[in-house]
């Protein structure tokens, strides 16, 4: 290891930043509309099965990938196996997240913008107008929305140029806690409001008719977002955990903290939608429609909307760190002296290739193609094509190419037996399972 590679000062660290990487907005933004357009509760219950049967032996898999290499995803593939033409998975990754934050930066760009319009009404003392703020009419403007994005990208660029201990860890300590905090009150209120049961139990009854095909595909995309997996982003951060750091425990947090989000996420919006006559499947602007409305009903409704607002730019920030640093540390190659150059070239990319996501809520709206607009395709290809294809590679290297004697030792303490069926699953079970749905969704 090169003396100026990144590394997590303390376990905590890793785990919350790792957890703010996998929830962001996978499971408050993502998670609310995905399951309002396939199902409410069937979707849920999908998920679930999911996020626990793929996603975290998975989660697990990754962190032991990028414990026992300990170096760059584009280089670790090779240094595990002795054969460099697979260091391909890490450049699928590589890919893949920076698709990922292109995309990304466009919700980034929208919290940017609510937060000033309701900071100009804190500022005016217009307390009683949040549900006026036009989400169409600022999704259709095309500088305000390149404008907000340009923000999101630049704040994400300057956490990642503070490096890990003084970027990453410290802000994903601070954001995280408050975040949960944040989103049990909203969900109180919520709770609170007249025919808010109609919407609990539209996202916690499973109805079996609700589930197709289709369903299932982005239930199975969803547990890979919201975990990050496939990217090589959870290898990356735990590359640059101690030898310490236990990685079972790490990942379980993970995925209990991803599920308890997304619920509370849904368990925020749905009651809301009922009680405010919304349409479930209103899709990516949901978070931005229905919550102010909840936000009106409170004493201190503005202030209250713009802490949260704060918090949901925390989330979204979590992530797209997450995102941006993968690539910083391909092609830093654990030298952090080139760090803060590398973060500048690499969100100047990104900001390019955004804009087009970006002004297919507008002025490109009219560009129609595969699964919808220019937005949609980036969303499809990345979560479920390059995921599910990362995941793909990197279980077929660890299953059948990575000695079990070595796997066995970074797995940890094994009180109840559990490496076995974990590596079975891994070396037999999910590649079948990710080829097959794989297959289907083109069919």
């Amino acid at each position: 290891m090169m003396k100026n590679q990144s590394q997590w000062k303390t376990s905590t660290g890793f785990i919350l930043a790792s957890a703010g990487s996998a929830i962001g907005l996978g499971a408050m933004w993502k998670f609310p509309y995905m399951a309002g357009v396939y199902g409410g509760g069937a979707f849920l219950l999908l998920f679930l099965i999911f996020t626990l049967l793929v996603g975290l032996p998975l989660l697990i898999m990754e962190f032991t990938v990028g414990k026992m290499g300990r170096t760059y995803t584009t280089k670790i593939y090779e240094k595990l196996t002795a054969r460099k033409w697979l260091n391909i998975i890490g450049w699928n990754g590589n890919l893949a997240v920076f698709i990922l934050f292109a995309f990304y930066s466009v919700i980034g760009g929208w919290i940017i913008i609510y937060l000033f319009k309701v900071l100009m009404q804190l500022v005016t003392f217009n307390d009683s107008a949040l549900s006026k703020i036009n989400f169409d009419q600022i999704i259709t403007n095309p500088w305000l929305t390149i404008v907000g994005q340009g923000i999101f990208i630049l704040l994400t660029m300057i956490i990642v140029m503070l490096g890990v201990e003084q970027g990453l860890e410290k802000a994903s300590k601070f954001m995280m806690p408050l975040l949960f905090i944040c989103l049990i009150i909203i969900v109180i209120k919520s709770l609170s409001l007249d025919g808010a049961m109609a919407g609990v139990r539209y996202i916690l009854e499973p109805r079996l008719d609700d589930i197709s095909v289709k369903g299932i595909l982005f239930a199975l995309g969803q547990s890979f977002f919201t975990l990050s997996l496939g990217t090589t982003g959870m290898i990356t951060y735990a590359s640059y955990a101690s030898k310490e750091m236990t990685i079972k425990t790490s990942a379980i947090s993970i995925v209990i903290m991803n599920i308890l989000v997304s619920v509370l996420a849904g368990l925020a919006i749905f009651p809301a939608i009922s009680a405010f006559g919304y349409k479930p499947t209103e899709g990516p602007g949901l978070l931005f429609k229905v919550l102010p409305s909840v936000f009106e009903q409170m004493s201190f409704g503005t202030l209250s909307y713009f802490v949260f607002l704060i918090l949901f730019l925390f989330a979204a920030l979590t992530s797209s760190i997450s995102l941006l640093e993968l690539n910083v540390s391909n092609f830093t190659k654990n030298d952090n002296t080139k760090r803060k150059k590398v973060a500048v070239i690499g969100s100047i990319l990104v900001f390019l290739l955004s804009i087009p996501a970006t002004l297919s809520f507008g002025s490109l709206s009219h560009i129609q193609f595969g699964v919808g607009s220019i937005f949609d395709n980036m969303d499809f290809l990345v979560s479920n094509i390059l995921m599910p294809l990362g995941a793909l590679g990197t279980t077929l290297v660890v299953g059948h190419l990575l000695k079990i004697e070595e796997l066995k030792a970074h797995f940890g303490r094994d009180k109840f037996k559990l490496f076995i069926p974990w590596y079975l699953l891994i070396k037999f079970v999910l590649p079948v399972v990710i080829v097959v749905i794989f297959i289907v969704q083109f069919i």
